[in-house]
């Protein structure tokens, strides 16, 4: 599971991400609301951990223009502003769960775990591409109706690639969302990733769903 956490705190932001990396999560970690404003809306994460009190732009701004722009992505409140009108603003504005500051970090994890938990309740829709279907709820792709067989990070790698369809994909970009690590110029892993999925795709067929994009990275062509 890849979470978001958008904290200023550095000893709230390294305490946090440490319990929870050891917990098997991914944390991806920035100080500012512009920043993770941002990433909100280019990457896919399971939970977003987010700081009302932020430079650059606040936390509740951040949380207005994710739903704004369609991101539903759940977010937990985690904040010093603890009353009830700051508790009914943050809910009422889309955020999921709200937790004040002190806290313990077995509860954090629990809430954390309690809205993935309703998120894998709601039936994600079948990315459907004309011959090639992908179904997130059982992670199965099917091409003209036969099973296409993945491993689990060419399926990871898939599925990313068709929620950005039509969009440019840096290798950087991938690496970090996929493998959850900085992408070494000095490797090819994901070239090789990238022609593993194009022999179970799009062998035999016609139509190419995958397209380099040369000195960058690839693209998803819907």
């Amino acid at each position: 599971m890849k979470l978001l956490l958008i904290e200023d705190d550095v000893k709230v932001a390294g305490f946090v991400r440490k319990g929870l990396e050891r917990e098997g999560f991914m944390v991806t970690a920035v100080a500012d609301g512009a920043a993770g404003l941002e990433l909100g809306q280019e990457e896919s994460f399971d939970a977003i951990i987010l700081d009302l009190m932020l430079p650059k732009l606040s936390g509740l701004s951040v949380l207005q223009q994710l739903r704004r722009f369609g991101v539903t992505t759940p977010v937990l409140i985690l904040t010093a502003k603890g009353s009830v009108e700051d508790r009914i603003e943050g809910l009422n504005l889309g955020a999921d769960d709200y937790l004040v500051k002190p806290f313990a970090f077995g509860e954090l994890l629990a809430r954390i775990r309690a809205l993935l938990r309703r998120k894998s309740d709601r039936k994600e829709p079948v990315l459907d591409f004309g011959e090639l279907k992908i179904d997130p709820n059982r992670r199965e792709v099917t091409r003209s109706e036969e099973p296409v067989e993945l491993t689990t990070k060419e399926y990871a790698l898939l599925e990313f690639l068709a929620y950005n369809a039509n969009r440019a994909l840096s290798r950087i970009t991938i690496s970090e969302h996929v493998w959850d690590y900085q992408f070494d110029t000095g490797t090819n892993f994901i070239d090789v990733y990238i022609n593993r999925l194009r022999n179970k795709i799009e062998e035999g067929f016609d139509k190419k769903y995958i397209q380099t994009v040369r000195g960058y990275g690839y693209m998803f062509k819907a």
